[in-house]
């Protein structure tokens, strides 16, 4: 596997990097950089954090980082988590209020107990903290119920004090969407699985619309309509299905809508094959006053969406 680090990949301009990715000869991993200067999305430090734990270590060639934003990477833990070694010397300060370094989890008591110690690090305000604490649940119990991945998920986010956001990206080398989609609905590619899976009530692990208890289906949709309503960055990849919510004008009236096909997006049906899951989403914190207007918007586009599909099952003609 090749993957390049370029000099700036944000989600606004992702999609060069993705399509720059070379998954063949999955036994190795090479790394190179752009050797002026690096400035990359926590999705990027995630994907190959998760592509060279799936590598020995011996085998991953990993070129000398010759930007001057080369200690980023260092104080994110790439290269100590791939046990990769480095002579890049940096004076480390607390993280609190800034990043969270790349974190491998695995199981629902590491969730638990990240979260915890996560959200007073950041210095959020109660509803910021609720609406951060979701997603990253979500986004990580996603991992942990569906991919099968060996190593869990992988994940880091970055805050900016300036704009009063934070970015998160988290990756798996797992089963990816479309396997564990089709478990019970139809989708004859990575996007239309990645469709499906934005759709609010539809799972995995039953074909019944609204999902079950346990699982409603609702996590990635939630997640999606959040950056939606702070018109925000959101993109998922896996196979070699790409999608990008891009961002969208202020509107008055809070309308979500259940299909992400008919949101201002961009998609790729033909991205190099990513085994596994990527989502990065940006999220601006200052304006999460609407939170509970989100909350009732996303009950009632649940709701509607969830009946006009049994509507439609019903419908179907049945042969006997």
């Amino acid at each position: 596997m090749k993957i390049h680090i370029p000099n700036s990949a944000f989600l606004g301009n992702i999609d060069p990097f993705m399509r720059g990715f070379d998954p063949s000869s999955p036994e190795c991993l090479e790394i190179t950089a752009n050797d002026k200067w690096i400035a990359v999305h926590p999705a990027v430090i995630s994907m190959i954090a998760a592509l060279g734990l799936t590598v020995d270590a011996k085998k991953i060639r990993c070129q000398r980082f010759e930007a001057t934003s080369r200690h980023y990477f260092v104080r994110m833990g790439l290269f100590k988590l791939l046990n990769i070694p480095s002579d890049i010397v940096i004076q480390e300060h607390e993280p609190a209020g800034r990043f969270i370094p790349l974190t491998q989890i695995r199981t629902s008591d590491q969730l638990t107990s990240f979260i915890t110690e996560m959200i007073p690090l950041l210095h959020l305000q109660p509803e910021q903290a609720k609406t951060l604490g979701y997603i990253v649940s979500e986004l990580v119990r996603n991992v942990l119920e569906h991919a099968e991945s060996e190593h869990g998920a992988i994940l880091c986010a970055q805050y900016y004090k300036k704009s009063n956001s934070i970015r998160i990206g988290i990756a798996d080398t797992g089963l990816g969407i479309k396997e564990t989609i089709t478990r019970s609905h139809p989708a004859e590619t990575d996007l239309d699985a990645i469709r499906l899976a934005l759709m609010p009530g539809i799972t995995g692990t039953t074909p019944k619309e609204g999902g079950t208890e346990q699982n409603a289906g609702a996590g990635l949709f939630f997640i999606k309509s959040i950056a939606s309503v702070n018109r925000d960055f959101f993109i998922i990849y896996s196979g070699a299905g790409f999608f990008k919510l891009l961002k969208k004008t202020a509107a008055k009236n809070l309308r979500l809508k259940a299909d992400p096909f008919t949101d201002r997006h961009s998609a790729d049906a033909d991205m190099p094959c990513w085994r596994g899951t990527v989502v990065g989403v940006d999220i601006t914190l200052d304006q999460t006053e609407e939170f509970t207007r989100l909350l009732d918007a996303i009950r009632e586009t649940y709701g509607t969406a969830v009946r006009e599909r049994r509507k439609e099952r019903y419908k179907r003609p049945r042969f006997t």
